[in-house]
């Protein structure tokens, strides 16, 4: 399995729907958190190895109605 970390900058006014969309569509969010600064969402993603990052963060998460940019971290070792 592994993590990656999406922040998410959403359309003004759209921030609860985005949340609303990803916690409604996306089984692989394990977290959804409104956060300050210049991104509105952080979100967990827990995906299986064959899954194609590049391709689950265009197809899946950028198409959800609101988004208007994404940074995405990938993890490597989790310590805790």
């Amino acid at each position: 399995m592994q993590n990656i970390f999406v922040q998410i900058k959403c359309e003004l006014g759209e921030v609860y729907s985005v949340a609303e969309g990803v916690v409604d569509n996306l089984e692989e969010a394990q977290d959804v958190y409104s956060i300050s600064g210049a991104f509105d969402l952080l979100i967990k993603f827990h995906l299986s190895d064959d899954v194609d990052i590049g391709r689950f963060i265009n197809k899946k998460v950028q198409t959800i109605p609101g988004i208007k940019d994404t940074f995405t971290t990938m993890t490597f070792k989790a310590f805790k």
